[in-house]
């Protein structure tokens, strides 16, 4: 058997992860993610898949965001009818992000239509609504730690990333007459310590190995957030303004109403109202509920109720409700997706506080090149939205503490127990210059050797004659 690897998505960029292996005749798709960010890049989503559909048999999803499940439905429009592997957290996760992503993107076609800016006339969506529901039916969930087999001799088991809910890295052995090898995708993985989810589960042994470096280039020290957070929210109320968290509906977003909460309990913040406006987010919130086992929260957590019920959590699901919020002056907290403000009703609230100096903004996470929430971070004098230039005048502040990604030393944490230096590595899922970092670390610091940061649409040869 010859195995090769083809990575197309996130290599050199940190989005769009798909990565296809190639077992002779018998092809398996590594995630299946929207490219985001940069232009050039988001273009390639609207390509044609680069190989026919129907030949890829089988699709393994190591978590449900959106960079790494977003294609799904165009994969299916385009004629892939096989089984999707994911944890059973991921495949409840995956239904709402993707109805939410096609959602957006025929809200953002109708919107560019009104408004006469897209190129394409009349505008329309990558995929519809309907066709993201056509991929429900294929996926097949799994638990932790489970053997599945995708044929005879090709095996995987998912294990906690400790990334997201559901979040896995994906330990896939080949098993041949003459020999067996295992190739380890990291998908993301987490931090360690968090409040919320799990530690990352060790790696033994990896024949090759295929790692994210969103943060491959530097040292987000793990502290309690709390102060910090508190210090932000005391500033921003302060102003006499509103505070505006993008947050990612899924992971973050949790994250961010434990702290409130809290901080509210313990008197160190204010006790001020918080909007959750995410739709997406509020049935995320929900999913914590149902699956206890992929994370550490209990409901007998502060004060003994859940931490997702307080008095002054609003959870707003309507757009009349969602519009209300613009007429809030002062003294509260609006949490709203998408994180890296590329999309959603955090559109609405920066169209309508970016010009307000007595507001604040605050990124918990990170911000990739070409999104919005990048332009903000790095103090744009104007922001794109809806078609029109709108100065930046609002405070901006950034958390780093709050990151779902590992940084360079939890990846090196993670990769150090394995008993051996991978045949071969691979760092995908990183701006080049985070993993240039990671590949310079693990070849210098570690003795690696054969460690490549591959390109868009490259090919390697892993395996011959097995």
């Amino acid at each position: 058997m010859d195995v090769s690897i083809q990575f197309l998505g996130a290599a050199q960029s940190v989005t769009g992860s798909k990565h296809l292996l190639h077992f002779d005749h018998f092809q398996v798709l590594m995630d299946c993610g929207l490219f985001q960010g940069l232009k050039k890049l988001r273009l390639r989503n609207w390509d044609p898949f680069p190989m026919n559909v129907s030949e890829v048999e089988a699709l393994v999803l190591s978590h449900a965001h959106i960079d790494h499940i977003g294609y799904l439905p165009k994969l299916v429009k385009e004629g892939f009818k096989g089984p999707v592997y994911c944890t059973s957290a991921t495949a409840d996760l995956a239904k709402i992000l993707l109805l939410d992503s096609a959602k957006l993107q025929e809200e953002e076609a109708e919107w560019a239509k009104k408004k006469g800016y897209s190129k394409h006339n009349p505008p329309k969506p990558l995929y519809t609504t309907e066709e993201a529901e056509n991929a429900f039916a294929l996926f097949q969930p799994y638990e932790f730690d489970e053997d599945i087999y995708l044929r005879d001799n090709i095996r995987i088991k998912f294990h906690n990333a400790g990334h997201i809910l559901g979040a896995a890295w994906v330990e896939l052995t080949v098993q041949t007459q003459k020999q067996q090898k295992t190739i380890v995708f990291s998908g993301d993985i987490g931090r360690y310590h968090q409040a919320v989810l799990r530690n990352p589960v060790s790696m033994k042994q990896a024949d090759v190995l295929i790692t994210e470096s969103t943060y491959g280039d530097r040292e987000n020290l793990f502290e309690d957030p709390s102060d910090e957070i508190a210090e932000i929210i005391n500033e921003a109320m302060g102003r006499g303004g509103c505070l505006l968290i993008p947050a990612f509906a899924l992971g973050r977003t949790q994250t961010v109403m434990y702290y409130l909460k809290s901080l509210m309990v313990s008197g160190k913040i204010p006790k001020v109202p918080v909007y959750l406006d995410s739709p997406m987010a509020i049935s995320m919130t929900q999913l914590y509920k149902r699956h206890f086992s992929y994370h550490k929260l209990r409901d007998e957590d502060l004060e003994g109720e859940s931490i997702f019920d307080y008095e002054l959590f609003n959870y707003y699901r309507s757009v009349p409700a969602s519009q209300s919020i613009n007429d809030i002056k002062r003294n509260a907290i609006i949490v709203s997706s998408s994180g890296m403000c590329t999309g959603g009703r955090i559109l609405h609230h920066l169209f309508h506080r970016l010009q307000r100096e007595e507001d604040t903004i605050l990124f918990v996470g990170y911000q990739a090149k070409g999104t919005r929430g990048r332009d903000i971070l790095e103090e744009r004098k104007t922001i794109r939205i809806f078609g029109q230039n709108v100065p930046l005048k609002m405070q901006v502040r950034k958390i780093d503490g709050l990151s779902a990604h590992a940084d360079k030393n939890e990846l090196l944490k993670w990769v150090s127990t394995l008993q051996e230096a991978p045949k071969r590595t691979f760092i995908v899922h990183g701006e080049i210059e985070s993993a240039g970092a990671l590949q310079r670390t693990l070849s210098d610091d570690l003795g690696w050797s054969n460690v490549h940061v591959p390109d868009y649409m490259e090919q390697y040869q892993l395996f011959q004659n097995l």
